[in-house]
């Protein structure tokens, strides 16, 4: 069902102003040291692994911002599709919001 361009316009800074709330992240993934112990943030820059070692005090921290950047993926993907739905409600002649 498509939307009006007005409530597109609300989805949109509803969209905003999550992300805007989860801008404390961290890209990778919390990783095990095996049987020595100890964690790893492990992520890909240029193409090649990278790891960082975690202290063991800021583990759920470091998981808890990990989780946002899978958030804050979901939102921009939704948050593109709106504006994509709000580009063609505003582009359509003849409809209120229209061009």
């Amino acid at each position: 069902m498509a939307s009006s361009p007005w409530h597109l316009r609300q989805k949109k800074e509803r969209l905003a102003r999550e992300i805007a709330a989860n801008l404390d992240f961290l890209a990778g993934s919390v990783t095990s040291q095996g049987p020595r112990g100890g964690w790893s943030l492990t992520f890909k820059v240029d193409g090649k692994t990278r790891t960082k070692y975690i202290r063991t005090s800021v583990v759920d921290d470091v998981r808890r911002m990990v989780a946002r950047h899978a958030k804050l993926k979901a939102l921009l993907a939704e948050l593109a599709e709106v504006n994509w739905d709000l580009l063609k409600a505003e582009s359509e002649p003849g409809k209120p919001g229209g061009r």
